[in-house]
């Protein structure tokens, strides 16, 4: 149905390392750890584990199919399939998603990279926590420096894109995503090994149901969902360069069981670390940026722990970044006919741009606000709460209820060269399951956000 001239993933290897680089990212090392813990350890991860296979696997496949089936970009996919429908802004949807994403995601990106080089030169020793954290804010808070690092990540970033998705993407996914790999091991060793590691083990790993709630559950199946890079076009534009004797079904699973694990195997690299030296884990970014820089002085070799965490932190972010702008690149090179060259350099300035205006809303014009949020926290509150859920019911409902079972096992067989015998299953999820659990999301996502405007009295009206 597509270009027979498509640029295409040449091994099984190069389709999983991208795909899977595509959804670790630094949710996977700053959020998962947290969340598990405070929900109940065991019994998060129980239930997460099942929403990873009910609903995150069969949307990824869905993705995967739209895809190779269309052979065009997330946009163009929709139209191909549906053409004359109103389906199409299902792919618009993914295209905006990424364009969101990247703007502040690089924000974040270039952190990991400042401090990176901070631990290379030694600048993270001998320090108080109390320090540590007015290091963080201090930096976030400057209007050139975070900008910098900020545009070095989008620079790398175009630069593996422009190569392409053989000589660029593939390439480099063969390379980052085996070094991230052993990088984990690497500190999973040193963290497990230190004194007192187990009180972390059980912090993440033994069951809680006391603590496992409702928002427990809802915070699970979020998770699940957004881990996996589902409903920004990502998959979609990434199974556009599968080949035919590529198993779908199989991919799809070992992709999101390789981005559980790496998951997993980074709370253990932290969570253990933190407990030994008796350090109150913390949220989001104060976790990876204050919390673990106290934790790394005060072990043995901690420079080179250190070292080594926040290139791992770089590099997860790097094998994200990439495939957000391919979808956002192909979009370009496809709809408006650009030579991909040109649609590199507009995608990346762009959200480069817009990335520039994120980081100074943590300092200078932090006092630019939209419903009590700076634009940093407004990006991503849309693109996490609002988009990527919409995305993602809207692909179940296309795959579940317009494109139908048969034309589905079709593409998934590869015209009957592989089994699936899920087929059943698999609709399951998609006619009901799946929208169900995210349309809950979807609306919990965003009542729990007017509920905090109205308590805090900041509604725009």
């Amino acid at each position: 149905m597509g270009d027979q001239n498509r640029d295409l993933f040449t091994s099984k290897f190069g389709v999983i390392a991208a795909a899977a680089g595509s959804a670790v990212g630094l949710g996977n090392i700053w959020k998962f750890p947290y969340i598990a813990g405070e929900y109940g350890g065991g019994a998060f991860l129980f239930v997460y584990l099942g929403f990873i296979i009910v609903i995150g696997l069969p949307i990824m496949i869905s993705e995967f199919m739209i895809g190779r089936k269309a052979q065009k970009n997330a946009f163009g996919s929709f139209k191909a399939l549906a053409p004359n429908s109103s389906w199409r802004i299902t792919g618009l949807f993914g295209v905006i998603a990424a364009y969101l994403i990247l703007s502040f995601y690089g924000v974040v990106a270039g952190w990991s990279f400042h401090y990176a080089a901070e631990s290379c030169l030694g600048n993270l020793v001998d320090k108080t926590p109390q320090e540590f954290e007015s290091l963080f804010v201090s930096f976030i808070e400057k209007p050139i420096l975070p900008v910098v690092w900020q545009s070095i990540f989008m620079i790398v970033t175009a630069g593996i894109v422009l190569l392409g998705v053989q000589k660029g993407i593939e390439k480099y996914s063969k390379i980052l995503m085996p070094l991230l790999v052993i990088i984990l091991l690497v500190l999973v060793v040193r963290s497990v090994t230190l004194p007192g590691a187990e009180k972390g083990l059980a912090f993440l790993f033994k069951p809680d149901f006391s603590k496992f709630t409702m928002d427990g559950v809802l915070n699970a199946l979020g998770h699940a969902f957004f881990s996996l890079s589902l409903g920004m076009g990502t998959l979609i534009t990434y199974g556009s360069y599968v080949k035919k004797s590529n198993n779908i079904g199989r991919t799809a699973f070992q992709v999101s069981m390789a981005d559980t694990l790496i998951a997993i195997l980074a709370a253990i690299v932290i969570m253990p670390a933190v407990f030994a030296f008796d350090i109150a884990p913390g949220k989001g970014p104060g976790l990876v940026f204050i919390t673990l820089p106290n934790v790394f002085q005060q072990m043995p070799g901690g420079q080179f722990f250190s070292v080594l965490f926040f290139v791992l932190l770089g590099v997860a972010a790097l094998t994200s970044s990439i495939s957000i702008l391919e979808v956002i690149v192909t979009f370009f090179v496809e709809e408006f006919k650009m030579k991909r060259k040109t649609a590199t350099l507009i995608a990346g300035s762009t959200t480069a741009l817009v990335g520039v205006f994120c980081s100074l809303s943590m300092g200078v014009l932090n006092t630019s606000v939209f419903m009590g949020k700076n634009l940093f926290d407004t990006l991503d509150f849309f693109a996490s709460n609002v988009f990527l859920p919409l995305g993602g019911l809207l692909i179940a409902l296309f795959v579940g209820w317009y494109f139908g079972k048969q034309r589905t096992e079709e593409e998934l067989s590869s015209g009957g060269r592989f089994k699936v015998n899920y087929i059943n299953v698999l609709f399951v999820s998609l006619r009901y399951i799946a929208p169900i659990a995210i349309f809950i999301v979807l609306v919990y996502g965003i009542v729990e956000n007017l509920e905090i405007y109205l308590e805090l009295d900041i509604m725009p009206w």
